[in-house]
């Protein structure tokens, strides 16, 4: 395997991939390192990109023509800019269903796009390339999902580690690669500039939506209410549109991978949960660009820099659990009292909470909304963990709860 300038722990998954189906396509948003992924795993293939004008007319005009010229293995670069190539492929993988012919990237959910109405069903596996963790930025391999399905978590006193960047900078860098390499300013305003660049270039193909600003109104929302409860008719009247239009872009920031929302768990429809998901951006680096949060907002406006770690956390949770099992849910969880538990993990019956506070050490009440969640669960409840700031894991009231450094989302 060719070396990557950031250890992709989603490398060996499209590797096994393309070794048995014969269409992989690795979806997610724009500069998350999808094609350098693609390109250094697979360099012997032929590759096209259809932000090449020359080959986007090509394969517009004759879908199925292009796709018959291919070479018997090719990567097709954002293919979302041709969704008639689908339908293409697939009648050429019926007739040669060989593994690791077509090699795919999207910026947009291909699974959502309206127009693309041919099922690759049973011939494609997609992988989803986030952008990166912090345990891929600290060259780890990221195993906190592992130890936490696995029951690896027990009390233990721990040295600090005081080396890398503090909790607040790594919130506000974010894992897209480019910004990664600039000062902060700079990287601010690399995310503006990314923000107007989907906005322009993707939000009216995606969508057909005539009036892109709004959507980037409701972004910038978003961003400003991080890891709240979606309330579409607010939302709506916060922004002077109508509801129906505030959902329709929802729909498209989430098919351009620019926000994600959060399902409520609830073990049945008799339970009184709450219905509403929460929504996070999907980059927190992003998020705190577009809300106006700096590291050192940390002291000064600590509850939406509260609210950005929340997202933070999901992002590094959605993330591993592409590599480490993909069957795994993420929910959140508050029921009639307004207990809360920021995270959910559930694989099939078995279930884990997790609560995200920044304070350097427990404090009493912590672990409430998990002992709730335990209780709701019955057998099927696994632990709880309570991300801190401290460098110790340490047992609390609660034996089926631990409070755990949020280190350990980078350090394991």
């Amino acid at each position: 395997m060719v070396a990557l300038p950031y250890p992709r722990q989603l490398a060996p998954t499209v590797l096994e991939a393309l070794a048995d189906t014969p269409v992989v396509c690795v979806v997610g948003p724009r500069q998350s390192g999808k094609t350098t992924l693609v390109q250094q795993l697979a360099p012997q293939r032929a590759y096209f990109s259809f932000d090449d004008g020359r080959y986007l007319q090509a394969a517009s005009a004759d879908p199925t023509g292009f796709v018959a010229s291919l070479p018997d293995e090719a990567t097709l670069d954002e293919v979302q800019h041709v969704p008639g190539l689908l339908p293409a492929i697939k009648l050429a993988v019926d007739r040669d269903r060989r593994p690791g012919r077509f090699l795919l990237t999207g910026s947009a959910n291909l699974l959502m796009l309206p127009s693309v109405t041919e099922s690759l069903a049973g011939r494609m596996e997609i992988v989803h390339l986030l952008p990166l963790t912090e345990a891929e930025k600290a060259h780890r391999p990221g195993r906190f999902l592992a130890d936490l399905l696995s029951g690896a978590f027990a009390p233990r006193l721990a040295v600090p580690n005081q080396s890398g960047p503090t909790l607040p900078e790594r919130l506000v860098a974010g894992g897209f690669p480019e910004p990664l390499t600039r000062s902060p300013s700079r990287a601010r305003q690399w995310h503006r500039q990314y923000v107007h660049s989907i906005i322009e270039r993707d939000v009216a193909y995606v969508a057909h939506v005539q009036d892109a600003d709004e959507v980037a109104r409701l972004l910038e929302l978003l961003a400003l209410r991080g890891a709240s409860l979606l309330n579409v008719s607010t939302l709506a009247r916060q922004l002077g549109l109508h509801r129906e239009s505030v959902a329709r872009y929802l729909a498209v920031l989430e098919r351009l991978f620019l926000v994600r929302r959060l399902r409520p768990w609830h073990r049945n429809a008799a339970k009184r949960l709450v219905k509403s998901p929460k929504v996070h951006l999907t980059d927190s680096g992003l998020a705190a660009t577009l809300a106006g949060l700096k590291a050192d907002h940390w002291q000064t406006n600590r509850a939406a820099m509260e609210r950005l770690l929340e997202s933070f956390v999901v992002a590094q949770l959605v993330a591993q659990a592409a590599w480490t099992a993909p069957g795994l849910r993420l929910w959140h969880y508050r029921d009639k009292d307004q207990v809360e538990v920021d995270i959910v993990v559930g694989r099939g019956e078995q279930v884990w909470g997790l609560e995200v506070k920044s304070a350097m050490s427990p404090a009493r009440g912590d672990g409430q909304g998990l002992s709730r969640l335990a209780n709701a669960c019955g057998s099927d409840f696994r632990q709880g963990i309570l991300l801190y700031g401290g460098s110790d894991l340490l047992p609390l009231p609660d034996k089926r709860m631990l409070a755990v450094p949020l280190s350990a989302l980078w350090e394991r």
